[in-house]
């Protein structure tokens, strides 16, 4: 985090939760720092919230982590249970990251919450992730529920939520290149660092990995005497001509396709599905297929409609996806196999310091046109003609997503069209505060 002002992404409609971020900024020059010290100190103050939780299900991983929080908590809702979720970052609005049994936070307890925490750390360095973390175990421990669901921020061995010693489950998503100065640049050591949510005894389930990968993973549980469970050797899904075929050692289950839109979506669902299975919950097989027909997690293959569909021809879709690594990259090219029916036109707009050339790489394929753009919210947004560079020449400058879209009805064809905005978790969020 550049500087002493919170970010416009960091933003909240509570302008008190503002204030307080804005004072925690000055009390730690590093936005992240992979080391749960400072938070465990922060925790004792408060009563060891933390160790008052009701059963969690600890989620790591590059690609899906969010998806499979989703549809975990869409699966335990189903079976009436009382569902928290943690997650980050948040699209629209701060209070978004804490979700109570009885849905997201208010700003004003999330404030009130904040200046409790804010007081017991007294001044001491801490970072604002770090604070965040702390004040929704608070809010956890006060609120009564059957489930928490915590999603790892960064990596995962020094992730703050992973002061949480005794998950009733753990999982990990896929893994890809990402966040490289923090993890680096080998998936092995990726591995290794997300691999560290994984606990003495405690079930952890991973879904398609590279073999090298999966090899770490398998090593790591064997050495916690943690029972492991991987896709295609522990658990299987596979689409039929009406579903999903899910099977695990607890048996078999006929599911409906997953809300969530793509073939990679099948993986997050398993996951979640089997997560669930080895927690130790009770949940009736008929919660599964209901939780996974009705999971909603916005800006992942999202199609928008409102003033910036409004732009484009009337049969024409505009669908938002927040892929932004080489991992979401492929994952999403195997969905757009599926989008060969009419023409499809790419919108991009990325992050500083994300691998943008290897993210557009197998996408580029399927696109009749590529438009690349910078939203003015848009979070260290990448240049236009940095976007252009990496697509090696295929895109054409298209200013802000709005213009892009413009530029394109105005060269509109006669047949209908898709347009695909992505690149960017940012990019969707800036896009959805429009809508």
């Amino acid at each position: 985090m550049a500087g002493l002002a919170i970010r416009e992404r960091e933003r909240s409609q509570d302008p008190r939760v503002d204030g307080i971020l804005e004072r925690l900024l000055s009390l730690y020059p590093r936005a992240i720092d992979l080391d749960m010290g400072r938070l465990l100190t922060l925790l004792g103050k408060l009563g060891d919230p933390h160790q008052k939780l009701a059963p969690v299900l600890h989620v790591a991983g590059t690609n899906g982590k969010g998806s499979t929080c989703a549809f975990a908590r869409a699966i335990a809702e189903a079976a009436g249970l009382r569902v928290q979720v943690y997650t980050s970052p948040h699209l629209v609005d701060f209070n978004e990251r804490i979700r109570l049994a009885d849905g997201l936070v208010s700003h004003r307890r999330l404030a009130d919450t904040l200046e409790l925490v804010e007081r017991a750390n007294d001044g001491a360095p801490i970072t604002v992730f770090e604070v965040i973390t702390a004040a929704a175990f608070v809010l956890f421990a006060e609120d009564p529920a059957d489930l928490c669901i915590l999603e790892v921020g960064l990596g995962g061995r020094g992730d703050a939520t992973n002061v949480v010693d005794r998950p009733a489950a753990c999982a990990i998503t896929s893994i890809s290149i990402d966040h490289r100065d923090f993890l680096g640049d080998s998936l092995t050591g990726i591995a290794a660092e997300k691999a560290g949510i994984i606990k003495p005894g405690v079930p952890v389930v991973t879904g398609v990995q590279k073999p090298e990968v999966l090899a770490v993973f398998t090593r790591i549980a064997a050495e916690r005497g943690a029972p492991f469970a991987a896709r295609g050797e522990d658990w299987h899904i596979a689409p039929t001509a009406d579903g999903l075929d899910f099977t695990d050692t607890h048996g078999s289950l006929a599911l409906p396709f997953p809300s969530l839109v793509g073939p990679h979506q099948y993986d997050n669902a398993g996951i979640a599905v089997a997560a669930l299975r080895a927690s130790g919950l009770m949940i009736p097989d008929r919660a599964f297929a209901t939780g996974l027909a009705r999971a909603e997690w916005a800006g992942r293959m999202q199609r928008l409609g409102g003033p910036l569909a409004s732009l484009l021809p009337t049969d024409w879709e505009l669908w938002l996806d927040g892929a932004h690594n080489p991992g979401a990259g492929a994952a999403l090219a195997q969905h757009l196999t599926g989008w060969a029916d009419r023409p499809l036109h790419l919108v991009i707009g990325m992050k500083q310091g994300k691998d943008a050339a290897e993210f557009l790489k197998p996408i580029l394929p399927f696109a009749a046109s590529v438009w690349a753009v910078a939203e003015p919210e848009q979070h260290l947004a990448l240049s236009v003609e940095d976007v252009i560079l990496a697509s090696g020449g295929a895109a054409r400058a298209g200013g802000t997503v709005a213009e892009a879209l413009s530029q394109l009805a105005a060269e509109a064809a006669a047949a209908p069209a898709r347009v695909l905005v992505c690149g960017s978790l940012y990019l969707a969020g800036a896009l959805l505060r429009q809508a």
